[in-house]
């Protein structure tokens, strides 16, 4: 069973997706931590109405990657905890070396697009507006760099006509949660090896 450590910025909607696959017995797993960078971020709210410890961690000086005092408090939060995977679910910072190495090859991110295509903010609006027929999600590995880390599964979207930034969106949200459920079970599972850049999956008993 995997323990979870859930870092977040805003609303949510994967962590929510992730204990209601947990509840429903998709996904070996327990949430056994919360954390934000910022103190009115709703991931805190929806983790605490499970009774789920949540914390908002203060990142300052910077604004966009967890380094120097923020991230120590981070590591001792997550440790404080017993967490083994570190899942992140909307986290608008760059995660550098410490929190890497204090969990080696067990940090998961999703991106709301087909990596290595539109990395970065916004990726779903970043598509519509380059004229893309398709896009969908990455779940993978994180790395130093930005969306950058081995891919583990990636789930497609075609892209509507009639697509705002909006609807296009909230379809790979949709997808997002599958595909986030499913590459945590094959962690779960042992099922995951990386080889480079290729993260080989081995089949299902």
């Amino acid at each position: 069973m995997l323990h979870l450590g859930v870092l977040g910025s805003g609303a949510g909607s994967n962590l929510q997706a992730m204990m209601e696959a947990i509840d429903q017995g998709r996904v070996d797993a327990r949430v056994v931590c919360v954390l934000a960078d910022r103190p009115d971020a709703f991931i805190l709210e929806r983790a605490r109405r499970r009774d789920i410890p949540a914390y908002a961690v203060d990142c300052r000086p910077f604004k966009s990657k967890l380094e120097g005092p923020g991230e120590v408090e981070a590591i001792e939060r997550l440790r404080e905890h017993g967490v083994d995977t570190v899942a992140l679910a909307g986290f608008m910072r760059i995660v550098k070396p410490g929190l890497l190495r204090a969990f080696p090859g067990r940090i998961l991110n999703v991106h709301p697009s087909l990596l290595p295509a539109f990395p970065g903010l916004h990726a779903w609006k970043q598509a519509l507006d380059y004229g893309a027929r398709l896009t969908g999600c990455t779940v993978h590995f994180v790395d130093e760099g930005m969306d950058t880390g081995p891919i583990i599964t990636q789930r497609t979207v075609a892209i509507l006509a009639d697509d705002t930034p909006e609807t296009l969106h909230a379809r790979i949200q949709v997808e997002e949660h599958a595909a986030y459920a499913e590459a945590l079970q094959c962690l779960a599972q042992g099922r995951l090896s990386i080889e480079g850049r290729r993260v080989h999956i081995a089949p299902s008993c």
